[in-house]
């Protein structure tokens, strides 16, 4: 991942995040109607994935996926209304950031067409930054990969984003920075992961990286609480299903079953995924097995309808004594 390109805020990421809270805020609006909590609480998405809570005091209803301007430390920025009402206050309560709310920044305006306008423009300011600041980084020469930069839209701070295997002393490049642009420097590491979430790329799987396009928090390690990973059979381990772009454990793997899988279910005498059986009812196909509840889902072509049967009920049914 050589240059890095952050699709949020303005890329299709992002609008696959907005539908999804779309739709989580149609569902409560069925359920709780317009008899539900009120609150002026809204999550922003800020650049890079940020999210962070801001009061809303314009005297205007606010809707997701709606641009507007928020304060920001000595100034303003541009953000994304991720989610409003009800739903950002119940976030707000599970983060637990309730009892700092006197503490929350507020949204100045809603956003117009000269915003717009002006966020793109800093948007092609970044590139020349990034170039004058990798100059820097090999003039210093330190032992530093830069992964990206950002300009607030007041354009009166640079955040630098930035990956090192051990503690980097940048601060004569921060004040070379600082002469250089006018503005005030901030210097942010990452890991690998943060930087894996900011490419404009997609898995192995074909499809765009969960953790740019949809997942919320970023697992530091899938494996913690996944002890039956280490029991597999060195044999049946291949890295390149594991590893993820970051060199890191794929997140998607802590969605997996907490249970030895489907590699240690061979010896159980599982069928392999994708067989085929002859049944009363036709022929059908092993659509998937859980081995936890000793269960085989069969589904059959013919009109897509599925049935699943145990264990000791396929043996009897398929398996010659």
């Amino acid at each position: 991942m050589s240059n890095v390109i952050c699709s949020c805020t303005l890329g299709d990421y992002a609008k696959v995040r907005l539908q999804l809270s779309r739709m989580l805020h149609r569902e409560v609006e069925q359920l709780y109607g317009e008899n539900g909590e009120v609150s002026n609480i809204c999550e922003i998405e800020l650049k890079y994935c940020r999210r962070e809570f801001y009061e809303n005091s314009t005297g205007r209803t606010s809707a997701v996926g709606q641009a507007v301007i928020v304060e920001a430390e000595g100034g303003y920025d541009y953000g994304i209304v991720y989610s409003a009402g009800v739903i950002a206050a119940k976030k707000m309560r599970l983060k637990g950031l309730d009892e700092k709310k006197k503490e929350l920044g507020t949204i100045i305006r809603f956003a117009d067409e000269k915003d717009a306008q002006a966020l793109q423009e800093i948007r092609q300011k970044e590139p020349e930054i990034r170039g004058i600041c990798l100059a820097k980084i090999k003039g210093h020469g330190l032992d530093m990969k830069l992964v990206d930069v950002e300009l607030r839209l007041d354009q009166q701070k640079v955040t630098i984003f930035y990956t090192a295997t051990h503690r980097v002393d940048f601060r004569a490049l921060v004040r070379d920075l600082a002469s250089e642009f006018k503005a005030r420097i901030q210097m942010v590491q990452i890991t690998t992961r943060e930087e894996a979430r900011r490419a404009n790329s997609f898995g192995a799987c074909g499809c765009m990286l969960c953790c740019s396009s949809w997942i919320q928090k970023i697992h530091a390690n899938p494996f913690a609480e996944k002890q039956h990973v280490a029991e597999f059979p060195r044999k049946d381990d291949h890295s390149y299903n594991i590893i993820g772009q970051c060199n890191r454990p794929k997140c998607c793997l802590s969605y997996s079953k907490p249970d030895k899988c489907l590699r240690n279910s061979r010896s159980e005498g599982y069928p392999p995924l994708g067989s085929k059986v002859t049944t009363a009812e036709g022929m059908a196909i092993i659509e998937s097995i859980d081995p936890v509840r000793k269960e085989i889902c069969l589904r059959y072509p013919e009109d897509g309808t599925e049935a699943r049967i145990s264990l000791h009920e396929f043996k009897a049914m398929f398996v010659k004594k």
